[in-house]
């Protein structure tokens, strides 16, 4: 059973920085795709980044690219989301997600399984 554990979460001043890590168990993901995607109040669930187990490929959202950076940990089945000068419409909850034997994930509709969310709150 595919388990995902996000924490990392927080509130940050707009400029500030955060890491988010993603916990993950249950397969050996070497063929998948892990994703980050957050929801913010009121709004749908939208794709943010993503990461190719095998071999590193990286895809971000038009919003984020220069600012946010998606990295794994191979032995530790960690995938992490380093986020720098957030700002205050980067406040939403962040979920990590995988995505079955895929070689790109931008859409929601694309991940499998999905972790329980954390709270990311950018105050201005």
């Amino acid at each position: 059973q595919v388990q995902l554990v996000e924490s990392g979460g927080g509130l940050v001043q707009a400029g500030g920085s955060l890491r988010l890590s993603c916990a993950a168990a249950g397969r050996t993901f070497s063929r998948d795709v892990m994703g980050w995607l957050r929801q913010a109040p009121g709004k749908g669930r939208q794709f943010v980044a993503a990461i190719r187990w095998s071999g590193g490929s990286t895809y971000y959202e038009d919003s984020v690219k220069g600012r946010f950076t998606i990295a794994r940990e191979n032995a530790k089945k960690t995938v992490y989301l380093q986020m720098n000068s957030l700002k205050p419409e980067d406040t939403a909850v962040y979920y990590c997600a995988v995505a079955i034997l895929a070689q790109v994930a931008v859409r929601r509709d694309e991940y499998n399984y999905w972790g329980q969310g954390t709270q990311v709150t950018v105050s201005s």
